[in-house]
């Protein structure tokens, strides 16, 4: 018998965030291996979008991984496009903040999410760095195996934003609206930090290490995993984490409706 859409007993959520752990995993020795080797930075749709010999093997072995739990499913990655067909499929980001990785700035990650028709059922955010292992699934969301909450503050005064706004393509779109809308970032917020990687911001917004992220244009791939650990520890998340374009984050009980962060939310 065929299983019915959402019957998740022919894709167990369980199994399926083993393989993304398994999968983020295996390349984390090679990743802390080449940190601050500066290797060597090709450049795929302009000068600010960098990629390295390690993000193409890093997704090759992710793959492989994949492709040996669940043959033939279909995955869609930063670097080997998309691949496969069928009810399950994986969002593969081998190294989101690349610029980071490269410069040798310890803030990056491994990002896999699963879906199973089209929701989201299984997703990690590995920072190979301090070994920080965030994980969710439909049963909740964790951090080195401990449950997290999403919670922190409830108003942009007391709240840390983390963004990458705005970035080249919104300065050429929006020109000093972006400008003026950044400003009142910086004056409505208690700190607002550009850090790079939108998957580890989504991360510590599930932790409740920061209280707020925002992004535009971000891909799935970029997203899916950490939208997932936002939901499942009591954040809030905006967006489709399946669709390239706009996000934004925040921790249980902010106060989204008074905020600067408002008038951008999607």
């Amino acid at each position: 018998m065929n299983a019915t859409p959402h019957d998740d007993t022919q894709f167990p959520h369980d199994a399926l965030l083993e393989t993304a752990v398994e999968a983020a995993r295996a390349v984390g020795p090679r990743l802390r291996k080449a940190f601050r080797s500066r290797p060597q930075v090709a450049t795929k749709r302009d000068f600010q979008d960098p990629v390295t010999e390690h993000d193409k093997a890093a997704e090759e072995t992710i793959r492989a991984v994949i492709e040996g739990r669940w043959p033939g499913s279909a995955v869609l990655g930063e670097e080997g496009g998309s691949t496969g067909s069928g009810r399950l499929r994986w969002y593969v980001d081998p190294i989101d903040g690349t610029a980071n990785f490269a410069a040798g700035l310890p803030f990056f990650c491994v990002s896999i999410a699963a879906a199973v028709d089209g929701e989201l059922a299984a997703g990690v955010v590995y920072d190979p760095v301090r070994d920080d292992e965030f994980t969710a699934s439909t049963a909740g969301a964790w951090c080195n195996g401990t449950p997290i909450r999403s919670a922190g503050a409830t108003g942009d005064r007391e709240a840390m934003l983390l963004t990458s706004y705005p970035t080249p393509r919104d300065m050429a779109t929006e020109g000093e609206d972006a400008l003026r809308r950044y400003s009142r970032f910086l004056t409505s917020f208690s700190a607002v930090r550009r850090v790079g990687s939108a998957a580890l911001k989504l991360a510590h917004v599930a932790a409740g290490w920061s209280d707020a992220a925002y992004g535009t244009r971000a891909n799935p791939w970029d997203v899916a995993a950490g939208a997932l650990l936002v939901r499942q520890a009591g954040g809030l998340y905006l967006g489709d984490p399946l669709a390239t374009g706009d996000y934004l984050a925040c921790v249980g009980g902010f106060d989204l409706a008074s905020s600067a962060l408002s008038e951008v939310a999607p």
